[in-house]
């Protein structure tokens, strides 16, 4: 193997024509290499918008290709299982959009095969690369902000699109399994520890048959605490606020923070409520894909280990069944 990994990128979603591929084509340690539809001709337009060598028209013949080593996975979430898993029978490691199954159950088998195989699984979950969220937990664990007890999370967008995926329940739609995930996986980078017990509740949309409204609390270790709103028909927003016994951390743009402009993140010392003991720390641009993509294939490469195994994805599936369970029981439920 070279210096760089060579990807195949199983689909055209948006998220990987417009975001994850050009992120990872100015990688140091990517090339992407191929891409496959089930629709040749989109392959190949695809193919030619982005510079990619080679298109293939099925699944199939992408994942016999013995030129590449690795597989990016941004499907539809009804098919990230039986992918991944047919990619690692193929003998490819493999990066999965976010959430990696359906639920934990799906998560578990994937990891069979990944232990089968020994090749590396991932899930996508690009935030914990980004600079800001490193930052942020290295203030928690220098402890500036005193004990931190809790993490209130919104993220909120407006979509109705019944022919979006995101709006499609027979497939794996709606607002906790697309974003709803993100307060969850944040939450333990941050507490560095699994919620003990959750409690949900979801609106579902009558008319789509996804949760367009959900919120949950997730209680960790020493009764630290998230709380969450996520909605896919609420105006677009971002927040997330870290608090401690002596400060707090707020992240202004947590989940797509742009690659081309600076992040910032505002440490609050709280000696009064008009913001007198604010600072703000300024973050460098980053694009937080191209720095997923260069550390997963990193660890393919062997050259540092992988951060977040197919483990940590199967952690965050039992916490997702539970709120699922939760807000259909009405009861605390435990991963």
């Amino acid at each position: 193997m070279s210096n760089k990994v060579r990807w195949g990128v199983l689909s055209t979603a948006q998220i990987a024509r417009n975001n994850v591929v050009p992120a990872m084509q100015a990688g140091a340690f990517t090339e992407v290499v191929a891409i496959a539809s089930r629709d040749e001709s989109r392959a190949h337009a695809a193919a030619a918008e982005l510079g990619i060598p080679r298109a293939y028209g099925s699944y199939e013949a992408m994942l016999a290709d013995p030129e590449i080593d690795a597989i990016y996975n941004p499907l539809p979430n009804h098919l990230h299982a039986a992918l991944t898993i047919k990619a690692l029978e193929a003998g490819k490691h493999v990066l999965c959009e976010k959430p990696i199954a359906l639920d934990a159950e799906e998560a578990r088998r994937i990891e069979e095969a990944q232990k089968k195989s020994g090749l590396l699984v991932g899930e996508a979950f690009m935030v914990r690369f980004h600079p800001q969220w490193r930052r942020a937990r290295e203030i928690v664990r220098e402890g500036r902000l005193g004990e931190v007890r809790a993490i209130q999370t919104i993220f909120s967008y407006f979509l109705t699109d019944p022919g979006n995926i995101r709006n499609q329940a027979d497939i794996g739609g709606g607002g906790l399994y697309d974003i709803g995930c993100y307060a969850i996986a944040t939450a333990r980078f941050m507490f560095e520890a699994e919620p003990e017990r959750v409690i949900g509740i979801l609106d579902v949309d009558p008319r789509l048959g996804t949760d367009r409204l959900s919120s949950g609390l997730a209680v960790f270790p020493e009764g630290r605490q998230l709380a969450f709103t996520c909605a896919t028909q609420l105006v677009p927003c971002q927040r997330v606020q870290i608090l401690g016994t002596q400060g707090r951390i707020e992240i202004q743009i947590p989940f797509n923070a742009p690659a081309s402009m600076e992040a910032t993140i505002v440490i609050d010392d709280g000696r009064d409520l008009s913001g007198s003991g604010r600072e703000h720390v300024t973050i460098p641009p980053a694009d937080q894909y191209t720095l997923q993509g260069d550390a997963f294939s990193q660890a393919i490469l062997g050259e540092q280990p992988l951060e977040w195994g197919v483990g940590d994805a199967v952690s965050n599936m039992r916490v997702i069944d539970a709120l699922f369970r939760s807000a259909g029981s009405g009861q605390w439920e435990r991963p």
